[in-house]
């Protein structure tokens, strides 16, 4: 763990890394809550808050594991950096408390098979209405969650979209997003072959794409034998610039 904490407006950023290594919670308050969709379903979240005043919101949407201890971190990692972060258990419509083991990917795949896209869209909006209090929001996906940021980004109201390794977006791409998009992709990725970037780029050409030589799927999950601590931590910080430009500086959400 820990990779991707290092980010430059910090005075003392080695100081920094050990403590979040020692103690995630340190700079954060976490906790888990209960959100309800606009059909009336409920389903659990894992919320992470910074200790000072928020500059945004963020929803974290999961990969096809669940919830994972990988995306409580991630979730920790951005409320460390000052905002109000919401992991919504995008599973919860079919199975509840799902965590499975990074290896179990047939599993995964057939509860994500299970959802449909109505659903799917009114439990991320639930998150984003959660967060809406500190300001703007925006969606960070990595994954299946890559695919329902890009979504999302399109046919729900944020102000910004990050999207790793998103293996369905070259497939939604009919669906243009309505806010400012950064996109992460590795160029060794066995699920997105490159032609499928140039599409995604073509498509929407305002788009920040960013590509890893060397990457592959899962980059950025230290739980996966795919991470790459380097890439992961370039990530984080480009994101981190783009949702602080998007978010911080401008008007509160409506």
């Amino acid at each position: 763990g820990g990779a991707g904490v290092t980010v430059s407006v910090q005075p003392n950023v080695r100081a920094l890394r050990l403590q979040f290594r020692l103690n995630r919670n340190r700079n954060t308050g976490t906790s888990h809550m209960r959100l309800k969709a606009s059909d009336g379903h409920e389903l659990d979240a894992y919320l992470a808050e910074p200790n000072g005043k928020a500059t945004g919101g963020i929803v974290i949407v999961q990969e096809i594991f669940g919830v994972t201890g990988h995306m409580r971190r991630v979730a920790d990692q951005y409320a460390a950096h000052g905002y109000k972060v919401v992991a919504p258990a995008m599973f919860d419509r079919v199975q509840r408390n799902v965590e499975l083991d990074y290896q179990d990917i047939e599993k995964g795949r057939a509860l994500m098979l299970e959802l449909r896209w109505p659903g799917t869209l009114a439990d991320v909006n639930a998150a984003a209405s959660a967060v809406r209090d500190v300001g703007r929001v925006a969606v960070v996906g990595y994954c299946w969650g890559g695919t329902v940021a890009h979504v999302a980004a399109s046919e729900l109201s944020f102000a910004a979209a990050v999207s790793y390794y998103g293996g369905g977006v070259a497939k939604q791409l009919d669906k243009t997003p309505r806010c400012k998009i950064m996109y992460h992709f590795g160029d060794q990725d066995h699920a997105i072959p490159l032609a499928d970037v140039e599409r995604i780029k073509q498509a929407n050409p305002k788009a920040i794409v960013h590509v890893y030589a060397g990457a592959g799927h899962g980059f950025n999950c230290d739980e996966r034998a795919s991470f790459s601590e380097k890439d992961a931590k370039l990530a984080f910080e480009r994101s981190l610039s783009f949702l602080g430009d998007t978010l911080s500086q401008q008007p509160r959400s409506t």
